[in-house]
């Protein structure tokens, strides 16, 4: 994967480039959630890809971005996101953020308005974790860190997939293909990582200060952010709209992707006024 270095640190990113007949397209960043990459993107990009330039990257330590010292909050990943942005010469973009990439879009929205032309939010909060979840991530986490995934991966595999996904035979690959991408990464990064996550404060008071038109989807069947915490964020968000698709967990790019992609291209074509 081609790289950009921000402020000293090497980010890994996918890049489609601008479509053929549409030279002019507006470009979406794709950002991916906890554990996974930007390669969780790929059903919606296959779709999206003849009409619009599609941008994925993957945070530190993460996907195919190297570990890093340090850096794995929030508020840095931020800085990381808006430095993509502006090197690449992209914005305004449409942001599309599922959970960790949510957290992230949340914050580029408040206080970077002018690099985003739309923010879909996907199964995502503004709030900080949960009290009782962040003991068991952190355990989790540390877990991983002293023993690696193997022993552990049953207990996070429900965090990540709903109970239709992980029952349908048909997803094994799938399943099988986020294990083994997730084993292949650096324990310390992991750990980091999901620290970082625990450990994030909330933006719930700037929300309400996002004026881009914004699109908020969760899974009925997610554990990781029930779906009154996506409720709340189209409450907090003037004039966000939201869905709730059944049947589906906390990944919904990857466990529902037709229907991702749908709302994705009817959001998008009445922003840009455009046919897909």
């Amino acid at each position: 994967m081609p790289t950009v270095v921000i402020d000293g640190t090497s980010i890994a990113y996918t890049d489609t480039g601008a479509p053929a007949a549409r030279p002019d397209a507006a470009t979406i960043v794709f950002g991916h959630g906890l554990l996974f990459g930007g390669w969780m993107f790929r059903s919606q990009i296959d779709a999206l890809r003849a009409n619009y330039r599609c941008v994925t990257l993957d945070w530190r330590g993460q996907g195919d971005t190297p570990p890093t010292a340090d850096g794995y909050d929030m508020e840095t990943l931020t800085g990381d996101a808006v430095g993509v942005i502006r090197t690449l010469g992209i914005g305004p973009v449409h942001w599309v953020g599922l959970s960790m990439g949510g957290f992230i879009g949340q914050r580029l929205a408040a206080r970077h308005g002018q690099l985003l032309r739309s923010l879909t939010l996907l199964d995502t909060s503004a709030e900080a974790e949960e009290p009782d979840k962040i003991g068991e991530y952190k355990r989790l986490a540390l877990a991983w860190r002293l023993v690696g995934g193997g022993p552990i991966l049953h207990k996070i595999t429900p965090h990540m997939f709903g109970p239709r996904f992980r029952a349908d035979p048909a997803n094994a690959d799938l399943l099988d293909e986020w294990a083994t991408r997730l084993r292949g990464r650096s324990r310390r990064a992991v750990r980091e990582a999901v620290l970082g996550v625990a450990d994030r404060l909330p933006v719930d008071h700037e929300i309400p200060a996002i004026t881009m038109p914004t699109l908020v989807v969760v899974g009925a069947d997610d554990i990781a952010t029930p779906p009154a915490r996506s409720e709340r964020l189209a409450d907090l968000i003037p004039s966000a709209r939201l869905h709730t698709l059944a049947d589906c967990g906390h990944s919904s790019s990857i466990e529902q992707p037709a229907a991702i992609t749908a709302l994705l291209r009817e959001f998008l074509a009445e922003i840009d006024h455009t046919r897909i």
